[in-house]
């Protein structure tokens, strides 16, 4: 018998599938569809290594199994090619990014067909194309018309490594999560999109997903809804009352009558005013600007860390002026409130936060205690530390005695009626920066009129095509490489036929990946017809059909990222009447990392990257395949090894040479021939490998398949249905070799002893992964006997084996009748035999 050779049979089978096209999404009215999909890669220069592919071929396993279970399935995959990892690879190489990018896809490519994944190649997208872009511009003009990409002067988190802008998504701590760079605050000219206008209904609708409780708490918490109240103190000098205001977000309005002192951020707007305007009037001026000055060294994550001490300055001849009571508060700049968030201000209640406790604790500030637990006893505990639930009200003027819900209630009226602030709602969540100062991007579609303003350059004249030009590296100015392109930048105003010029930034990387999984839709071979609401109404057809993808695979990294993005302009595009659904992604797995055999993860630097290309050339795609689906469960980080790989290749040859041995023996030997206890279990793998690859526990699905083959292996004589059977169940793992034995017992079962179909006679070819999945007989996975426990007075001190179809007497006569019970029991009164049915025997004496 030949050996298991599996580069020849990997080889065939891609170019028969490819050939054949039994990946291409069908159309059948009849099936009911399910739309799989990858977090799509970027093409990074190094190519896949044996890390990347564990999601790849979750999704290539779960759609073979819905194509066999009778779907139409859209399994696509494409590129994620735009932006800085791209760019930076290329600066670093010294190629232009266009070249890099194409050159790299082109390696992704070929590795991922080499693993036999069953995407449909036909749909392949390509963020950097412009018959791409084009779509991702109109849809970034959608939000211009709509008033939700706006122009902003603020300062920014900018890295000066990869020289350009950030968004709060993009930052780890306070460290570019790209290249590892201490960000700086900086102010530019940048456009950002409304995102904080979605807060809302992200927030809401995330009660509409199956998706793991992690991702949902990580999304809940980017989000950060807080309801509460604004209330506006007044601000008072030395010499003379402020005009400005200072106004507090607060959760906690029944308890304003403890507060005895503000704490502004030092980014708050007030203290450059006061700074420019009240310079003489603030006695500790230099104290305070130095403080400021030190406070942006500081990261959001190391400003906020509950666990540091808190540190503060008073601004001295300065105070605040509670509306409630009149009563001023000394005003501090202190860096763990943040200027992004709430108001940028908050009004401190020692008594009642452990926070403003320890602060006023520090620096000898009163502590007043205004909620209190024991009402209506008139004696309130001394505090060692803040008393921060609910209560009754006292020293709280007219609205002493209240609870502390009624009180919020009629605080935030007294504040409406008073037009001082009232009820409110903020959120964590900002607004997302949308500008890059790079050159590998999506040229954002507007035009700088000095008449106009910004002007959305016309539909008809997209795309706006990023231009080639030979210096791309980033200037470092602000601007994006593209303003040095005269010819380029300079236009007509669409308005006023005026001069203007382009806008020159560019979009983030994550503009293409907020909409790809439509595009996927849509695409048919090199053309998009992307349904806008001008019309193309097929395609608004295509959108209702596949909407919303079923399942999404991918990294759980992008929890506040990519799916909060996506989820974004989804919604928006639901709103404008594009998609027909609230949500992109119904069903989301995440997949564990790979980690190389030394627990590290998998990098250059550490020189531990193991390539697929290497393990498919030596053991095969399929025991690749195999090997990663075995290794442990999905969700979960696991370590590489190769002794472990071993085992899969080794499960491999054995089926090989069981398969084959049945192959080579006369038909009339093989057909027919039955074994209950087999069949028996080879139902009771058909059910175990249906609901574990449902539930994505491929690495169980995979054990069962190694006991069932353990069983086949010691029988004298196998069916070609039990064979076929088994490899049904095989096929989403090790598609390769399933095939090709399938196809041969095909032929041994209608006595054609010709071995697999040629590329000539295609045309009848029918794949196994177009067979329908097996079905499993309930009848046949009961056991004929079990075992079931037996308790004496509550104790286990006996097991009895029974048959399924004992009625209750006779198992309780069996119980009392083995040997170890009559031990226990001798001598005793039987009160009770209570037998739960199918689980256990307990006797009472």
């Amino acid at each position: 018998m030949a050996d298991y050779n599996h580069r020849k049979i990997e080889k065939k089978w891609q170019k028969i599938w490819e050939k054949s096209g039994i990946y291409k999404t069908k159309e059948i009215k009849s099936k009911p569809k399910y739309y799989i999909l990858d977090m799509f890669p970027y093409p990074s220069g190094e190519g896949l290594h044996v890390g990347h592919p564990r999601g790849y071929i979750a999704t290539d396993v779960y759609s073979r199994y819905r194509r066999m279970k009778g779907f139409n399935v859209l399994h696509p995959m494409g590129w994620d090619a735009f932006g800085l990892p791209a760019e930076n690879y290329a600066i670093k190489h010294k190629i232009h990014p266009k070249i890099a990018v194409n050159k790299n896809i082109a390696t992704y490519k070929r590795q991922l067909k080499a693993i036999g994944l069953d995407y449909d190649w036909s749909r392949e997208i390509n963020t950097a194309a412009p018959n791409y872009y084009k779509w991702t511009q109109w849809i970034f003009l959608q939000f211009f018309k709509k008033g939700l990409a706006f122009q902003s002067f603020e300062p920014i988190n900018w890295c000066p490594s990869c020289k350009t802008g950030l968004a709060l998504e993009d930052l780890d701590g306070n460290l570019c999560e790209r290249c590892g760079t201490l960000v700086e605050k900086k102010p530019m000219r940048q456009w950002v999109l409304k995102i904080t206008a979605y807060a809302e209904k992200l927030l809401k609708d995330l009660k509409l997903l199956d998706w793991p409780n992690p991702i949902i708490e990580q999304q809940k918490n980017w989000i950060g809804k807080s309801e509460g109240a604004i209330v506006k103190f007044g601000v008072r000098c030395q010499m003379s009352d402020v005009k400005n205001n200072i106004e507090v977000f607060t959760t906690r309005l029944d308890t304003i009558f403890g507060c005895t002192y503000l704490v502004i951020a030092p980014e708050h707007k007030l203290v450059s005013s006061i700074i420019r305007q009240l310079a003489d009037q603030v006695s500790n001026l230099k104290e305070v600007e130095k403080y400021i000055q030190e406070s942006k060294k500081k990261s959001e994550i190391q400003r906020t860390d509950l666990a540091k001490d808190k540190t503060g300055i008073e601004l001295k001849g300065v105070k605040a002026v509670n509306p409630f009571n009149n009563e001023e508060a000394s005003v501090f700049v202190a860096d763990y409130v943040l200027g992004s968030y709430g108001t940028g201000a908050v009004m401190a209640v020692p008594a009642h936060d452990q926070r403003d406790f320890e602060f006023a604790k520090k620096y000898n500030l009163p502590i007043k205690m205004v909620i209190c637990p024991n009402y209506p006893k008139p004696i309130c505990p001394v505090l060692d530390k803040a008393y921060i639930e609910d209560g009754h009200l006292v020293n709280s003027g007219q609205f002493t005695s209240l609870t502390s819900q009624e009180a919020r209630e009629k605080m935030a009226d007294w504040l409406k009626k008073n037009k001082i602030g009232g009820k409110t709602i903020k959120y964590r969540l900002q607004d997302w920066v949308f500008s890059r100062q790079r050159y590998w991007g999506e040229p954002i579609p507007l035009i700088h009129c000095e008449e106009c303003g910004a002007v959305a350059v016309s539909e008809k004249d997209l795309p706006v095509k990023l231009p080639p030009i030979k210096s791309y590296e980033p200037t470092g100015t602000g601007e994006s490489p593209l303003a040095n392109i005269t010819k380029w930048v300079n236009v007509k105003c669409p308005k006023c036929n005026g001069p203007a010029k382009r806008e020159t930034n560019t979009m983030p990387q994550w503009a293409g990946s907020c909409w790809y999984y439509l595009a996927y839709i849509v695409k048919e071979n090199s053309k998009f017809k992307i349904p806008m609401p001008t019309g193309r109404q097929e395609n608004s057809k295509l959108l209702k059909k596949w909407l919303p993808v079923d399942f999404y695979v991918g990294g759980a990294e992008h929890a506040t990222r990519h799916l909060i993005y996506a989820r974004f302009w989804h919604k928006f595009l639901y709103d404008i009447g594009v998609v027909p659904t609230k949500e992109p992604f119904h069903k989301l797995a995440n997949q564990g990392l790979i980690l190389a055999e030394d627990a590290r993860k998998m990098s250059k630097r550490w020189g531990n990257v193991i390539s697929p290309d290497e393990i498919i050339k030596n053991y095969g795609a399929d025991t690749l395949r195999v090997y990663e689906m075995f290794m442990g469960p999905f969700e979960q980080a696991i370590n590489w090894s190769a002794d472990s790989m071993v085992g899969s290749r080794r499960f491999l040859e054995r089926v090989y040479k069981l398969v084959s041995s049945i192959i080579r023996q006369p038909a009339d030997q093989v057909s027919g021939v039955k074994n209950s206890n087999l069949e028996r279990l080879l139902h009771q793998t058909i059910k175990k490998v249906t609901e574990d690859i449902e539930n994505f526990k491929f690495n169980t699905a995979i054990s069962a398949l190694m006991i069932l083959l353990n069983e086949m292996e010691k029988q004298s004589q196998l069916s070609i249905v039990s064979c076929q059977l088994f490899l049904k169940l095989l096929s989403p793992f090790a598609p390769h070799l399933s095939e090709e034995l399938w196809q041969q017992l095909k032929a041994q079962s209608s006595r054609q002893r010709r071995g697999s179909p040629k590329a000539a006679k295609l045309k009848v070819f029918k794949s196994i992964h177009e067979e329908s999945w097996p079905k499993y007989d309930k009848k046949m996975i009961k056991e004929e006997t079990y075992k079931i426990p037996i308790q004496i007075n509550g104790k286990v001190r006996a097991e009895i084996e029974i048959e399924t179809d004992w009625k209750d007497e006779k198992v309780k006569e069996a119980a009392l009748a083995n040997e170890t019970v009559k031990k226990w029991i001798s001598g005793k009164e039987i009160k009770k035999v209570i037998y739960a049915k199918n689980k256990i025997v307990n006797i009472v004496v």
